[in-house]
């Protein structure tokens, strides 16, 4: 401020300065002055009045402060003042005073000029996403709020500059991360105003890992009791998911719902919520129902369903649902938000319908949801989100309409009327007199018989006490009985929605309709008279009550058949008529609105007309009753017979279904039969051969001792007791019989092996003698190679030693065992003509004999297994010994590659050098110069090397 000072105070003795001539010198100081002192000085006199003289700085002193951006990045100072000093000229957040003096539209519009003026040059942009990544807090936050700044005034075009810079949008997710808070906050609020109507930023941004930071400030800040910067956090959330089917996809796989739950953890006392707290869990609530809305793709809404009921999301909302002190408007968007979580999914609609109110008794939610509805005290908007709860709870839900509905029949009802059932909420609500309970109840109820014809039929049934003393009334008569008294044309377009809703597709509920005389003279009556444009719409939906009631005919009443009925039309109302006041429902403004989306949102009750599930069916109908009323009888008849034809034939198609079905239930059972006898027959097989086989081992043990039994000498009787008492011999002898035969084959292996070590250890020691030649370095490796193959030789021998030494054991072993075959032979003989005690004497001898030598035997077999053991060991180091010459030996061969390669460069380059020597020398004499011949100088080098050598000496 001292440049600032200097300027205003070099004119106090004549008149001051304007501000533009102020501005204009300031300019020029930044513009000329050499000196980075001065020119931030002029940066920060022009921040200073950049806020009152906005007009002025921003023609003036733009360029030059873009400049100063391109030229002084080294110094923070001053690209803060000049970022800071753009803020102030592109923003609209004037101060009161400076609202006051000009227009909003004039502020809007100075400031897209100068934002299209900064961004007309799209280096511009790219340079202020460099300042981004700066650390210093001084540039990083005036730049993070000149961005937002520009991004209000023109987003579409700065946000395709940002979105084709190179990492321009993972720059500014950086600022998430940022430890300074009001760094971090005004980035959410920058990534807000980024990712507004731009499918492809948000699905960057989302994929820049956007979900978890914001989720993780969300719980760091308190969830619902944070502070605004939660707010702001989920105003961004909704920004990526609003209307962005991938981003929804990846926020559901991401398991980020389950992260949502203890949003809406509340606690006994919720009296005195702060406003920010409302605001917060509304907007929490919002982005719950962003997921399941019903204009996402039905998958991914039924898939986002299931998630929030498994994780506990459901059951929270329920809770706060039926909580006591819960703000209106929270309960308001409570209800919607569990209205769309449990629209069209069984599982859902199921735990719904299991909720009960903390009451005492307990009452079902939705007996309490309805007695909110039906009561006009309650607020209008919290009526219309009880009726969206209770249409989405039916929705393709045949089970939770049978049981509304059967509710309402006479053999469930109950007699003491301790508790207040669903159905009779919504007829109490039906003919009430308050005309908003009288349409949100028959809308109700129309849902409850929603593309159910069973439940159409049934609901003929109910039955209604009017008053004390008189019979009872059907449903139907007495809604018809209110259409005709002439209430308030909202109660009569519900119960027309209701009777239209009821009578379409169900011929025995207008067969019941019509046997009432007066309702067909009240419906041409109404139609055909010219009444205001309030009772259009009435005579529009009579009309169609009318056309069903042609359409739906089954002609079994006479006086009321298809082609009387259109007769009547022709001659009270007029065809041309009739199909001018049928098409008054589709051409109203309130028939637009409902089509529109499920939720029944009405600016007031007034406009309370149309339903949007019966815009559905308006659509569907009008076309059909059109082309009824002008058709011919014979048409009629013609198409009667094709009905009746098709009925025949459905029917023939379905006796064959059901006797196809037999068949296949048949066959499946016979199939299972086949299977199970297939499984015994195999068990039963498997029997016999046991028991065949157990058969043949008893007839062989039979014969052998038919064949014992028939020796009966006392020779036999001898030799078989002998046998007897010496039977371990044979066994013990074959066991060793099987090991020497095992150890002779494990000989014979090493010794191949062996073979084999020998083979390619001469290998090696010819391919070490040939490399051994090239080079000195080669020869050292090759003599060790050699010393260790020598070593590997010697223990070979040694080897070879031992192995002999073992086959000469097992030679002796053999011929041992042949001797003692040869005594127990020669044993046994002469045993035969002694006495008995000899033979004894001798056997025990014997069988003393062959024990030693067996236990003998035993050893000498283990030492020779632990000597094998030992082999292998050997065998295994002399594998490795070889690998590792190996590898040595494919070194060398390297070695001598490369020193090969090495001497013929260095021959190259000495053939080279000589010609150039020869070519050089030939130039000298060409040029009469001496030149030395190579004897002379190779002498005349010996000798001084010699002298060299002498002094030395």
């Amino acid at each position: 401020m001292n440049f600032l000072r200097g300027v205003m105070g070099g004119q106090s003795a004549g008149a001051q300065p304007s501000g533009a001539e102020t501005i204009q010198k300031l300019c020029d100081r930044v513009a000329s002055s050499t000196l980075l002192d001065d020119r931030r000085d002029a940066v920060r006199a022009l921040k200073s009045l950049s806020k009152k003289y906005r007009l002025e700085v921003g023609f003036q002193a733009m360029e030059h402060l873009i400049n100063v951006l391109q030229t002084d990045r080294s110094d923070s100072e001053i690209i803060g003042y000049a970022l800071d000093t753009l803020c102030n000229i592109v923003s609209n957040d004037l101060e009161e005073e400076e609202q006051e003096e000009n227009s909003q539209k004039q502020v809007d519009d100075l400031g897209r000029q100068f934002t299209e003026i900064f961004i007309k040059q799209q280096e511009n942009v790219t340079l202020l996403l460099t300042f981004l990544e700066e650390f210093d807090f001084h540039v990083r936050w005036p730049g993070v709020k000149l961005l937002t700044s520009l991004l209000k005034q023109q987003g579409p075009q700065v946000q395709q500059i940002i979105l084709v810079s190179p990492m321009g949008v993972s720059r500014l997710m950086d600022l998430l991360a940022d430890s300074r808070e009001v760094i971090r906050n005004d980035g959410v609020l920058l990534l807000q105003q980024l990712t507004k109507s731009n499918a492809a930023i948000q699905k960057i941004v989302a994929f820049e890992n956007a979900f978890e930071r914001l989720l993780d400030i969300v719980t760091d800040e308190g969830n619902s009791d944070g502070g605004i910067v939660v707010e702001d956090c989920l105003l961004l959330l909704q920004n990526l998911l609003k209307n962005n089917n991938s981003n929804q996809n990846f926020f559901k796989e991401g398991s980020y719902i389950q992260r949502m739950k203890p949003w809406f953890e509340v606690g006994d006392d919720n009296s005195g919520w702060s406003a920010q707290k409302v605001t917060n869990l509304h907007l929490m609530l919002q982005l719950v129902r962003v997921l399941v809305s019903p204009t996402n793709p039905p998958g991914a809404t039924s898939s986002c369903q299931k998630t929030m009921f498994h994780c506990g999301l459901l059951q929270q909302l329920c809770t706060i649902l039926m909580a006591t002190g819960v703000p209106a408007d929270i309960l308001t968007e409570t209800i919607n938000t569990v209205s769309e979580v449990i629209r069209g999914c069984q599982i859902n609609q199921d735990y719904f319908a299991s909720v009960n109110a903390p009451s005492n008794p307990p009452r079902p939610a939705i007996v309490v949801l309805l007695m909110s509805m039906v009561n006009e005290r309650q607020p209008f908007v919290l009526r219309c989100a009880v009726l969206y709860c209770f249409q989405c709870y039916l929705y393709k839900n045949q089970k939770g309409q049978g049981e509304i509905v059967s509710t309402l029949l006479p053999s469930t009802i109950d007699a003491t009327g301790n508790s207040v059932s669903a159905g009779q909420l919504l007829c109490g609500g039906l003919f009430s007199t308050d005309s908003v309970s009288n349409w949100c109840a028959a809308v109700a109820l129309a849902h409850a018989l929603q593309e159910n014809a069973t439940l159409k039929e049934q609901l003929l049934r109910v039955q209604l006490a009017t008053s004390i003393g008189n019979p009872p009334v059907s449903l139907l008569q007495q809604c018809t009985n209110i259409l005709s008294q002439g209430s308030k044309v909202q109660t009569r377009v519900g119960l027309l929605m209701l009777l239209c809703t009821w009578l379409s597709d169900c011929p025995i509920a207008v067969t019941h309709f019509l046997h009432n005389s007066a309702n067909i003279p009240f419906l041409t009556g109404q139609i055909a008279e010219n009444l205001g444009e309030e009772e259009q719409l009435v005579q529009g939906l009579c009309a169609l009550l009318l056309g069903i009631c042609i359409y739906y005919n089954d002609n079994s009443l006479e006086n009321c058949r298809k082609e009387k009925l259109k007769q009547l039309i022709e001659k009270r109302i007029g065809k041309e008529n009739f199909i001018e006041k049928l098409g008054f429902i589709s051409k109203h403004e309130l028939y637009s609105r409902a089509a529109q989306k499920p939720q029944p949102s009405f600016s007031s009750p007034d406009h309370m007309m149309f339903d949007h599930e019966f815009t559905k069916l308006v659509k569907e109908l009008e076309g059909i009753i059109t082309k009824a009323i002008y058709k011919s009888s014979e048409e009629d008849k013609q198409e009667e017979e094709v009905k009746k034809s098709l009925e025949q034939h459905d029917n023939i198609v379905t006796h064959y279904k059901k006797v196809i079905r037999e068949q296949d239930q048949q066959l499946e059972e016979l199939k299972q039969k086949v299977n199970t006898l297939k499984s015994q027959n195999e068990q039963l097989q498997t029997a016999v051969t046991q028991q065949m086989s157990q058969i043949q081992q008893h007839k062989d043990q039979y014969n052998l001792l038919k064949v014992q039994l028939g020796k009966d000498n006392q020779h036999h009787s001898s030799h078989s007791d002998m046998l007897q008492m010496n039977g371990i011999q044979p066994e013990e002898i074959s066991k060793l019989r099987q090991e020497i035969e095992e150890l002779k084959n494990k000989h014979e292996a090493l010794q191949g092996q062996l073979r084999e070590k020998d083979s390619v250890i001469e290998n090696m020691k010819s391919l070490q003698s040939e490399t051994g030649t090239t080079e000195h370095s080669s020869q050292i490796a090759a003599s060790a190679g050699l010393e260790q193959a020598n070593e590997l030789c010697r223990e070979l021998e040694a080897l070879r030693i031992q192995i002999q030494s073992q086959s000469s054991d097992i030679s002796k072993l053999q011929s041992e065992k042949q001797e003692l075959l040869q005594q127990m032979n020669t044993a046994s003989v002469p045993a035969l003509g002694d006495n008995s005690a000899i033979t004894a004497a001798k056997n025990s001898e014997l069988e003393g004999r062959l024990l030693q030598e067996i236990k003998e035997l035993k050893s000498e077999v283990k030492t020779l297994s632990e000597e094998k053991a030992l082999l292998k060991q050997h065998l295994d180091s002399i594998n490795s010994t070889v690998a590792v010459l190996q590898d040595e030996k494919s070194k060398l061969h390297q070695e001598v590659t490369e020193s090969k390669k090495e001497q013929d460069d260095l021959l190259v380059l000495l053939a080279d050098q000589d010609q150039k020597i020869l070519a050089l020398k030939n130039k000298l004499k060409e040029l009469g110069e001496p030149v030395e011949d190579e004897d002379d100088t190779e002498s005349g080098d010996q000798g001084d090397e010699d002298e060299d050598g002498e002094e030395e000496d």
